[in-house]
Parts: structure tokens; sequence; C-alpha cells
């Protein structure tokens, strides 16, 4: 059973508002108007009726926000209010029509058709075609992400859904199949257990629910992940290439073999998970590979050239092993 969050929140002014936004009279203008005067009634008793429901809720489950802490003012199965899912944007100005990074003009490759390409993925091919998101990894989105895959309130996985549901259908135009399979990235069998589920499969699922495209195939048992792995938090980008080596499978090539793909996921931040799911199912015989994540860490333009050696050798491996 979910739970239930309100708060101690008076909402009179809120419906008085609403009644005044709306048109309806608080009050029969004419005497004779017995329509409307029985319309308003019936509007009050219903508003009545939520507001006691609530009061009693905000009694027995008082709640704030998870994310600034204001008191939420009605009853929800998120404990999010809607000022904090407002400020969750998506990603504005130039980025790389391959990676998604966040470039600059100067530091850009334009060519005929749009395509814009940041100094990475000009020097190697990538493994998938292109990686898309919605927003940054920070503020509001950063928190939301966390409280569903830290603090288990599965609910958040809606909204994350609906977001990137959007983000799906622009890449939907330019699929050459009919049918795309949707791999959310997999967690080991033993932290599933652990969380009680994963928390890209829950936003997978949100976000086929929003599109409702007879496109999209959703696959959870296509792509698994063979081994545990230790958190990417902190690691260099050599370390995280040894922490996910020979981490994820597929193991009924046979479904997978021709097929477009897309990757789904929560975060993407250094692209070394992507990198290696995408390697794992082009060797499984996949065609081409899509990335869809809710968010991703941005770098600062300003530090764009400075590209790692280590970044470069990362593309580089996933060249060669696509090739």
């Amino acid at each position: 059973m979910e739970a239930v969050f309100s708060s101690s929140e008076d909402r009179i002014r809120a419906n008085l508002a609403s009644v005044r936004a709306a048109g309806t009279p608080l009050v029969a203008r004419e005497h004779g108007a017995w329509g409307s005067f029985f319309q308003t009634g019936r509007f009050w008793a219903k508003t009545a009726a939520r507001t006691a429901a609530e009061s009693l809720f905000a009694t027995l489950f008082p709640s704030d926000c998870r994310l600034c802490g204001q008191p939420l003012l009605n009853i929800s199965r998120l404990p999010v209010c809607l000022a904090c899912i407002a400020r969750i944007q998506p990603i504005r100005g130039k980025v790389c029509s391959t990676c998604g990074e966040r470039v600059l003009s100067s530091y850009a490759n334009q060519d005929p058709s749009g395509r814009r390409t940041c100094p990475v993925c000009r020097r190697v091919k990538r493994p998938f075609t292109r990686a898309i998101a919605y927003g940054s990894y920070d503020g509001e989105l950063r928190e939301l992400i966390h409280l569903l895959k830290y603090g288990c309130v599965r609910p958040a996985a809606e909204v994350l859904g609906r977001t990137l549901g959007g983000m799906i259908a622009s890449l939907e135009p330019l699929f050459e199949q009919q049918t795309v399979l949707v791999i959310p990235v997999p967690l080991h069998k033993r932290k599933r257990r652990q969380r009680g589920f994963n928390q890209a499969e829950l936003i997978a699922r949100a976000a086929l629910k929003a599109r409702r495209s007879d496109r999209l195939e959703l696959a959870t048992g296509l792509l698994l992940r063979i081994r545990e792995t230790e958190s990417q938090i902190g690691l260099t980008s050599h370390q995280r290439r040894a922490n996910l080596r020979g981490a994820f499978a597929v193991p009924r090539t046979g479904e997978v073999t021709g097929r477009e793909v897309l990757l789904v996921d929560d975060v993407y931040t250094t692209g070394a998970t992507m990198t290696e799911c995408a390697q794992v199912v082009r060797r499984a015989g996949a065609g081409r590979v899509w990335v869809a994540t809710v968010a991703r860490t941005l770098k600062l333009a300003s530090k764009l050239v400075e590209i790692e050696s280590e970044e470069v050798e990362e593309n580089s491996l996933a060249q060669a092993a696509a090739s």
C-alpha cells in the first residue's frame, strides 16, 4: 500500500480562488435562477466534502514537500509540491547531436543537416546513434530522482517518465524500424531485491504509458547485469570502465539480432554505463542503438576544450569494440 501525503494547510482560500477564476457565482444572482442555485449548491457540497476529507488526511498524515520543505496543499501520492515540479525545466542551449553534451558554437562542428558535434564525438564514433536527456542533473530534478532511487517514493517515476516520454517522441521520426525495443538499464538481482524495484524500468514504463505509441516495445529481460558492480560515484573514467567491464550480457541474442534498440536510464553522467550497454547489445546483433535518460550531467561550456585523455581513450575503446 502506497503512502498518501497531505498537510494541515487550510484550502478554503484556494477553493474560493478557484471558484472566482472559473466564474462560478457564490450565490444565485436572481431568486428565480433555481438551476444556477442548485448547481452552486452541488459545487459547494463537493467542495465541502473534499475540504473535510483533506482536513482529515492533513490531521492524520501531515507532510511537507520533500524537496523544499513547504507544506503540501493537496492530497497526493507524491510528496512534492507543484512549485518544485514546475522548476524542473528541459535543457536549453546548444548540445551535441550525438551525446547530448553542452557545447559552445566556437567548439562545435555543424553539418548542412544541422547536426552539431562536440569535440569528443568528432574524434571517435560512439556505439549509439544518439543520446538525449530531458534536463540537467541538478536542482529539483536531481532531488526528485534521488527521492525515487534512495527514498523509494515510486510515484516520482510517473513524473520522471512523463518528461522522458516527450523526449522519446522527438526520436521517433528518426527510427528506421516500425517497432523499437525499449530496454531499461538493469540492476543486479541483489541490488534490485534490496531496493524493491529498478528505477530505470519504472521510468521506462511511465514514459511508454505517457507516449501510448505502438512503435515502442518494452523488453525488460533482454539485457541483464550479471556481475554486481560498485557505485560509479567518485570513480575516474578508467575506474568506471573497469568497474563495468563484463557486467552486462544479452542471454537471448536471437531476440535482439537486427532490432533497433532504445536504452533507458535515469541519469547519463560520463556515459560509461550507456557505452557499455550499447556495446553489449550491438555485439549481440542489434542494429542502431539510441539512448534516452531523464537527466544528464552537463559540463561547463568554458571547460569543453579541456578533453581529458582518459575520456578520449574510453571512446576510442568504444569505437574499436563497435567495429
